[in-house]
Order: structure tokens, then C-alpha cells, then sequence
């Protein structure tokens, strides 16, 4: 369905709730990408929680339905004010009172930020290919993919690093063009790099392709210089939930190391690393049925403890 959101119709679909299952808001990555692809890959989620799609501001059939002019100027702080409306628009529909919140990539940009203004809306956070902050990240994959290089004797892919030089880059072409080294170094070890999801949502057109296309080129332009500024440890270490990360720990786009020397400086109720070995950057994609293995495992005890609390009081 679409829904008036931060001004603007932007699209959210889920299953209908039944049974007391926790409502969970996946925060895609990109920017610009949308889960919906994977929403028959993660059936099996929904007889644990209600998992939730939204197709965020320049993203997706959102980006499709207003176009680059009616999605309007994207910085990070009108889209996390984009997620909280999404979030109280839940809490009415769903009648539910808290919401796990999950971030991939980009998606983890969000979450933080939105767990830091209104952590009281939240039961527990996963971050999943957590960004820390990118220019940070970009050191960590160019030392990274040159070591690889070295390592397998790519004398292509070396030649390439070398002409591109280490970071900073002044534009996104210059990460596109890391990224295309890093996936093409990575290809053969461990997972698939590219996001695999089996089955393919039958619902996500040709159409559907199309846009996300054009929405992912939109909305990496417009927010370019406020990731590159992004910092998310200067937030502060503590949180009031429970926080997961779930990291791939070969990971070619976000530095599963950086993720992890976050985690550590976290303060939090509880938390836990938990690593994919083998696994890339879209592990959550890649291995949907090992990724809910853990998250009922780990998260939904968390989440039941919490809202028998709730029930308490």
C-alpha cells in the first residue's frame, strides 16, 4: 500500500499479522535499493515475526510514484524523520508497541540514528553489513582489495587500484569503481557477492527493476556528501535496547573489522556479535534461512522477555 509519509506517498507492505508474532521493520541499503525482491526468500520469517517492507523516500515504487522532484531533497535527517512516521504508521496499523529494527548497509545508517532519537520505540536492534563511517570504510577496502590482489597476482585488478589511488574520493563513481574491483577480487570465495534471494519475489516486476535502477543512481547522488561526513560513533556508545550485529565476515563493501571495534565501544542491555563466516555484504539475502536461525535464536528470546515486561506493568 502507499502511504502518506513524510509528506509524500511512500510504499509499505507486509503480511497481516497473526498470533502474537513481533513486528520487524527491515531498513534497506542502497540508498536507493528496496527488500522487496527478497519477500518470498523470508517467508519463513513470517511465522516468527511480521516482517516489514518500505520502499524508502527516493527509493523503489516510492521513487516511481513521485518521481526525483516529489521525493524532493534526501539528507539522512528527513529520512530518518521518514522512519519514525513509518514507525508510529506501524504501531497504529499493527497495534503493536515496540518494533525490532533492522538495518542493512545503508538501512543501518537509519536505525541508529532513529534508535537514538526514540529508542523507546524499539525492542532490539540487528545491524547487518553496519556501516561505521564511510571514509573509514573506504581505507579499510582499498587496503583490503590491494592485499587480495597482491595475494592472487591480479596484475589487472592491482594496476586499476593503483590508477584509482587510496581514498578519500571526491565522488560516488570512484567507490563504484572499489566496488567493482572488491567484487570482482571476492567472486569465487564463500557466497555469492550480488544479492541472490531464492526465490525471486514474483511480485517485484520488470518494471519494478527498472525503477529501482534509476532510484539507487538518484538517491546515491543526493546523498553523497552527508554519508562521506557520517561518523556513527560521535552518536555516542550507549543504547537503551538490545543490539545484534549480524556481519558477514567477508564482507567487500562494509568492513566487518570496523563493525566489529563499534560493537565493542557499544554500551547496551545486552549484545552480541554473531559471525557469518564465509558470508559478503549481502549475507542477509544469501542466507536467509541461517539468518532467521539466529535471529530467533538470539533476538526473539529479547524481544518475548520484553514484551512479557511490558505486559507486567
Amino acid at each position: 500500500m502507499y502511504v502518506e509519509i513524510g509528506g509524500i506517498r511512500q510504499w509499505i507492505e507486509f503480511a497481516e499479522p497473526s498470533g502474537e508474532r513481533p513486528t520487524l521493520l527491515y531498513l534497506h541499503g542502497g540508498p536507493g535499493a528496496s527488500s522487496r525482491p527478497a519477500a518470498t526468500a523470508w517467508r519463513s520469517w513470517e511465522e516468527h515475526f511480521t516482517v516489514v517492507h518500505w520502499d524508502q523516500r527516493g527509493a523503489g515504487r516510492t521513487f516511481g510514484e513521485n518521481g526525483e522532484a516529489g521525493c524532493g531533497a534526501l539528507t539522512i535527517d528527513r529520512m530518518v524523520e521518514d522512519g519514525l512516521e513509518v514507525v508510529a504508521f506501524l504501531r497504529g496499523r499493527l497495534r503493536c508497541d515496540k518494533i525490532v529494527l533492522m538495518g542493512h548497509s545503508w538501512g543501518s545508517v537509519l536505525a541508529i540514528h532513529m534508535i537514538k532519537r526514540r529508542a523507546d520505540l524499539f525492542s532490539a536492534y540487528v545491524g547487518t553489513g553496519q556501516v561505521v563511517s564511510p571514509r573509514e570504510n573506504e581505507e579499510c577496502n582499498y587496503r583490503r582489495q590491494l592485499a587480495q590482489a597482491q595475494r592472487s597476482q591480479n596484475a589487472e585488478a592491482l594496476r586499476a587500484l593503483v590508477e584509482l589511488g587510496p581514498p578519500p574520493y571526491r565522488d560516488s563513481a570512484a567507490i563504484g569503481k572499489l566496488r567493482e574491483l572488491a567484487d570482482r577480487l571476492a567472486d569465487g570465495d564463500g557466497d555469492s557477492v550480488a544479492p541472490m534471494p531464492r526465490p525471486l519475489n514474483p511480485q517485484f516486476t520488470a518494471a519494478d527493476r527498472e525503477t529501482l535502477m534509476l532510484s539507487v543512481q538518484f538517491s546515491r547522488r543526493q546523498l553523497f556528501a552527508d554519508l562521506m561526513d557520517l561518523d556513527l560513533p560521535s552518536l555516542g556508545p550507549r543504547f537503551d535496547i538490545p543490539i545484534f550485529f549480524f556481519e558477514g565476515m567477508e564482507d567487500q563493501q562494509t568492513s566487518a573489522e570496523l563493525a566489529e571495534a563499534y560493537f565493542n565501544e557499544i554500551s547496551a542491555p545486552h549484545k552480541e556479535f554473531v559471525r557469518f563466516e564465509g558470508c559478503h555484504h549481502f549475507v542477509v539475502f544469501n542466507r536467509p534461512d541461517d539468518f532467521l536461525r539466529e535471529l530467533v535464536a538470539r533476538v526473539l528470546p529479547w524481544v518475548r522477555s520484553r514484551n512479557a515486561e511490558l505486559e507486567h506493568e
